[in-house]
């Protein structure tokens, strides 16, 4: 039987393909909201990938978020200040962040914990991931979710609903996968891997665009 090859990351045709499809990316305005979750380490990547890219990222970290990765991370591999509350004035005079959500081209919460589904599928703007997003304006603008937690609590009825209050409301779906997760078990709520990310990303930017 011939053995199926597939070309690497190092070969023309896969460089070819990595180029087009990231090619979106080129001075993309982008937010990253990471929220607690262990997955928050693979943020690190999609980020470092986004500003590979080309893209302007703005990354919003709330206060668990910053358990996990520092926002010293997030703002060496983006080149640029990273909010990680409410009450900062990073990049403009609006408390509120008006101005950082009007410009955006797209966003992601990636990991998206069950808290956070919780908090935007009632609407509520406590943390300064949630404050910015509730200025997004989704008719014009995608924004993600990467959902990670426990198999059991993405498998909640809470949960559930929550995603399904949310996918009417406007917000984009990635994941989650099936696999190993940090509590030692195997299931539905692994946060996507930063290529998924970067693959839903980007035709999510080409959607907007058309």
């Amino acid at each position: 039987m011939a053995k199926r090859t597939r070309p690497t990351s190092g070969t023309p045709t896969a460089r070819a393909k990595n180029s087009d499809a990231h090619a979106v990316f080129a001075d993309a305005r982008i937010l990253v909201g990471v929220t607690g979750g262990i997955a928050a380490y693979k943020t690190a990547m999609l980020v470092s990938r986004l500003a590979q890219a080309g893209a302007k990222v703005t990354v919003a970290m709330t206060p668990a978020a910053t358990r996990f990765v520092t926002p010293l991370t997030f703002q060496a591999l983006s080149g640029r200040p990273v909010y990680t509350s409410a009450w900062e004035h990073v990049e403009s005079h609006d408390p509120q962040h008006i101005a950082t959500a009007g410009s955006l081209d797209a966003a992601i919460v990636a990991p998206c914990s069950m808290d956070t589904l919780s908090r935007l599928a009632c609407g509520r703007a406590d943390d300064v991931v949630t404050l910015i997003l509730s200025a997004v304006d989704r008719s014009r603008t995608p924004v993600l979710l990467a959902p990670a937690m426990n198999a059991v609590m993405w498998a909640q009825p809470a949960t559930q609903r929550n995603v399904e209050t949310l996918a009417s409301d406007g917000f984009t779906m990635v994941g989650p996968a099936d696999g190993w997760q940090a509590c030692r078990t195997v299931g539905v709520g692994r946060m996507e891997e930063p290529e998924a990310l970067l693959a839903a990303l980007a035709q999510a930017l080409a959607a907007a665009r058309r």
